[in-house]
């Protein structure tokens, strides 16, 4: 009966230790990842804000906890007003960023990234891993398995870039053409939204000279104005102003002015004037531009309110 409780106490015992081991390795595990957290947070962060952060942790410094204070709110706002610059240089603003190690030694260290922001109207979410391999002295980033998520819906000129730039891995391709596209876009809004303005006040002042014919069917952020006399039913000017990026990065305005006129009105014009309405116009756009040639073509079609 003795001999069989110690055996049963000796098995307790070994299962006991199982346990045990099993503990401190997760414990070891988390004592890793922590330092791994801190090595992250040193390789970012320098001089003051280190320096608090080290208190923080422990670590005591001369001066004692007020300076420590004193010190962290300086570094706080020298990082924030450094954040107000580049985003006001760069035009993208970054709203979280989040950093997951996935691999660290001596010699290299590998990261996975997600980064999200928006550049005016445009969101957009950025993930990727970053490499670091360190050979004495040097080191060297590589960018890898890099996905970009925005909403397609609105961005169809924009998807075949976008493939593109995940399969290069540019990443400075990437901000720099989305800054540039977003000021294309915000150009074509600008635009679309004084025409827009210009009616309501040509509502309240009927000697203004613009008629009350601008729609925007899907908002001043859309590719489409519609200029439609109300005293023409059916017959309407379509302006379709789109931004095309290539796969290179490359981004170009595109802007056209379509016409829809029914069968009975075509019989009374003949086709040349129609049809002409479309290279009239991008020989506008060359000597006017977009706003002074759009404006042009919303007169013209006022004008035949008042014969």
């Amino acid at each position: 009966m003795e001999d069989k409780m110690n055996k049963e106490n000796i098995e307790e015992v070994k299962v006991l230790e199982a346990q045990i081991s099993c503990l401190q390795a997760e414990v070891a595990e988390l004592q890793r990842q922590k330092q791994d957290s801190h090595k992250d947070m040193a390789f970012h962060l320098r001089g003051q804000v280190q320096d608090a952060l080290s208190y923080m942790c422990g670590q005591r410094l001369v001066g004692g906890k007020e300076k420590v204070v004193s010190r962290l709110k300086e570094g706080v706002k020298e990082l924030e007003d450094d954040l107000k610059r580049q985003t006001q240089l760069n035009g993208i603003s970054l709203t979280s960023c989040a950093t997951k190690t996935l691999e660290s030694s001596d010699s290299k260290v590998v990261q996975q990234l997600c980064v999200s922001g928006h550049c005016s109207e445009l969101v957009f979410q950025v993930e990727f891993q970053l490499t670091e391999v360190k050979e004495g002295q040097r080191s060297e980033r590589t960018v890898s398995d890099l996905n970009v998520v925005m909403d397609a819906s609105d961005l169809q000129n924009f998807s075949s870039f976008l493939s593109g730039v995940e399969e290069s891995r540019d990443l400075l391709l990437f901000f720099r053409t989305l800054r540039t596209f977003s000021d294309r876009c915000d150009e074509r809004s600008r635009t679309f939204q004084h025409f827009q303005v210009s009616e309501k006040i040509s509502r309240m002042w009927p000697w203004n000279k613009y008629p009350a014919v601008v729609s925007l069917p899907g908002g001043c952020r859309s590719e489409v104005m519609t200029l439609n006399h109300p005293e023409l039913p059916g017959c309407v000017l379509f302006v379709h102003w789109s931004v095309d990026v290539s796969r290179e990065g490359g981004v170009a305005p595109k802007i056209n002015l379509l016409t829809k006129i029914p069968e009975k009105a075509l019989q009374l014009f003949p086709s040349q004037t129609v049809g002409g309405a479309a290279e009239a116009f991008q020989s506008l756009l060359r000597i006017l531009g977009p706003e002074a040639a759009l404006e042009s073509v919303i007169r013209a079609v006022g004008l035949s309110q008042d014969t």
